[in-house]
């Protein structure tokens, strides 16, 4: 499965700590997510799982973590995040299926990466409060018309929401993405923000600041 820039930008935009130190990236797909965070916690030395669900997607994974620079911080398995009880996670990510009543995809593989019919945003809210460490928090990018059933849902299970950041493609254009981080040990809310991604001259340079450590071209 090809990198998007969906996972670019939640492996760039999730806010880092140092108390970070067991850090699960659920869905993870080709592994980007988890390989970008553990690019980040160099000097933290964050130890980060990842989980996902599809066995084709697990084995990309593991091939790149293999030959990647942080092998030895990270692992993946092929699980059902449904049924994780591990334990205690500083920060969950997630670039989580978020299509709800669209048309499903004629190829398998992609169909259960895009849709909730395999991990409901009930699901995923669910199964991060039950392996979320007391001051943890989980970062999540998803769709803005689907973003008001997932933030009504962490606020009813206790969550509060501590950053959001509207991605759009460009100034003419509407955002289409959020970027979300809610916390089970926070109480402040952090002020809303726009990202753009392009303008007239190419990419923006609130974009570049943000995930030059990830592309060659910058």
């Amino acid at each position: 499965m090809k990198v998007g820039t969906d996972g670019v930008l939640l492996g760039a935009w999730t806010r880092l700590r140092k108390s970070d130190l067991d850090i699960l990236d659920v869905g993870t797909g080709t592994g980007v997510i988890a390989l970008m965070l553990a690019q980040r916690s160099v000097l933290a030395g964050s130890r980060i799982s990842a989980v996902d669900i599809d066995p084709v997607s697990v084995e990309e994974a593991e091939l790149n973590f293999r030959n990647s620079p942080w092998r030895e911080r990270l692992e993946v398995r092929c699980m059902d995040f449904r049924k994780m009880e591990r334990g205690r996670f500083d920060l969950i990510v997630s670039n989580p299926p978020y299509f709800i009543n669209s048309l499903k995809a004629p190829e398998q593989r992609r169909s259960t990466a895009r849709h909730t019919d395999t991990l409901s945003y009930r699901e995923l809210i669910e199964s991060t409060l039950r392996n979320l460490s007391p001051s943890g928090r989980l970062a999540v990018i998803l769709p803005v018309q689907e973003s008001d059933s997932f933030i009504g849902e962490a606020i009813r299970r206790g969550l509060t929401i501590t950053r959001k950041t509207f991605v759009r493609t460009t100034e003419n254009h509407p955002p289409k993405r959020i970027l979300l981080e809610a916390s089970s040990g926070e109480c402040s809310v952090e002020e809303e923000t726009v990202l753009t991604i392009e303008d007239s001259t190419g990419f923006t340079t609130p974009y570049k600041d943000l995930t030059r450590d990830f592309y060659l071209k910058f």
